[in-house]
């Protein structure tokens, strides 16, 4: 039976997939595995026990990446799960920003007393009035999933495209409509584009990315999207971007100090993946990946291991090791059973930076000795039996 833990709460239909092996527990210390959202787990102590991490959603950050895996804990997200959600909401971020319907709806309501506002607003609504984002050009930042439906959306809605992204997949490129420009610099999207829409990780590549010197190198009268992280942009220099009116709207789903009640800055409570539909994606994605980890190993949307995948173990057992991506540890590792007199029948290594995960199929069923020795290489993490 394998215990798990919600430190927030997670979508019934989701729940609802784990099969009569799993267990709910209020427990943390005694879960094998836990579903998050939001929660921090930054102070948190790893539990000898937990095996994985499945965050219901795309960002991370509330997890300490590198202590689970120096522990063996391997960490899920669900890219993708809540993609239309989001992608709705940039849209309407666009159309928010393009018309002054906010300061519109306001107006209406400091003005419900007035028994001749319809004849009012016939007057005022000049004060609101916009563009329309048909024929204008729109610069996508990353076309993961997210990207490439905000980039599909806009062209059917008839605006040019631009879509940055050095290292697009293949799934991505073929699901782009032809009608987007991919473009090799995003400095292009800069100079060229009238809105522009960020859709990448936060990492210290891309940390603070949209500031001065990006910012002086875009249209006067840009409009912003920010509905990926509030730190990839150095936010205090688009308050002067918009003091000076090179930025005309700052439009973001990330609420803090800065930019709350700001003039041109159109902030929304964190609603991007705020849907029931998302919610629901996001937990059945995230059960099923921790399942299939859990009891058969393999290990799909992983943020801090590598992707591997053996299917279903069709042999005596099955052992997983988590270790350092160093040289000469699967002949370690091969030795070790050999000595135990125990026959490797298929086996897979796959290592992501400076770590590493070894599946191994055997012919005979592992015991605890072998893992014991496994685990007293230098340079492993953990190593468990799977199936065995």
């Amino acid at each position: 039976m394998y215990k798990i833990n919600c430190m927030n709460p997670i979508a019934q239909v989701g729940l609802e997939h784990f099969s009569d092996k799993y267990e709910i527990t209020g427990e943390v210390k005694e879960a094998e595995g836990i579903l998050v959202r939001s929660a921090s787990m930054h102070e948190m102590e790893l539990s000898e026990k937990l095996l994985g991490v499945a965050r219901a959603g795309a960002g991370v950050n509330n997890i300490p990446l590198d202590k689970c895996a120096e522990h063996g804990v391997v960490v899920f997200n669900t890219p993708g799960a809540n993609a239309n959600g989001v992608k709705e909401l940039v849209i309407a971020g666009m159309l928010l920003a393009a018309r002054d319907v906010v300061g519109g709806i306001q107006w209406v309501k400091e003005s419900r007393d007035n028994a001749e506002i319809a004849k009012a607003a016939e007057k005022e609504k000049k004060n609101f009035a916009g563009t329309e984002i048909m024929g204008k050009k729109l610069g996508v930042i990353g076309l993961g999933a997210i990207g490439v439906k905000v980039a599909n959306a806009a062209v059917a809605l008839d605006m040019e495209v631009y879509g940055y992204d050095p290292y697009l997949s293949v799934n991505a490129a073929w699901s782009l409509s032809r009608a987007v420009r991919h473009v090799t610099n995003v400095e292009d999207i800069y100079t060229q584009c009238d809105y522009i829409t960020i859709h990448v990780p936060l990492m210290d590549a891309t940390r603070g990315m949209i500031n001065a010197e990006a910012i002086g190198k875009m249209k006067d009268g840009v409009i912003l999207l920010n509905f990926a992280r509030d730190l990839l942009a150095e936010e205090d220099d688009v308050l002067e971007g918009l003091k000076s009116g090179k930025i005309a709207r700052y439009v973001s789903d990330f609420p803090n100090p800065t930019t709350a009640g700001q003039k041109g800055c159109i902030v929304i409570p964190h609603l991007g993946a705020s849907t029931e539909e998302s919610e629901e994606n996001c937990a059945v994605m995230a059960v099923q990946e921790l399942m299939d980890y859990l009891e058969n190993g393999n290990i799909r949307n992983s943020v801090n291991y590598p992707a591997c995948d053996m299917g279903v173990c069709t042999t005596a057992g099955r052992v997983a090791i988590y270790h350092r991506n160093t040289v000469n540890m699967i002949t370690k590792f091969t030795a070790e059973f050999g000595e135990k007199g125990i026959n490797i029948s298929t086996m897979t290594n796959k290592s992501r930076g400076e770590v590493a995960y070894t599946m191994l199929d055997v012919e005979e069923k592992p015991t605890e000795e072998i893992i014991r020795a496994l685990e007293s290489i230098k340079g492993v993490f953990r190593a468990r039996i799977v199936k065995g």
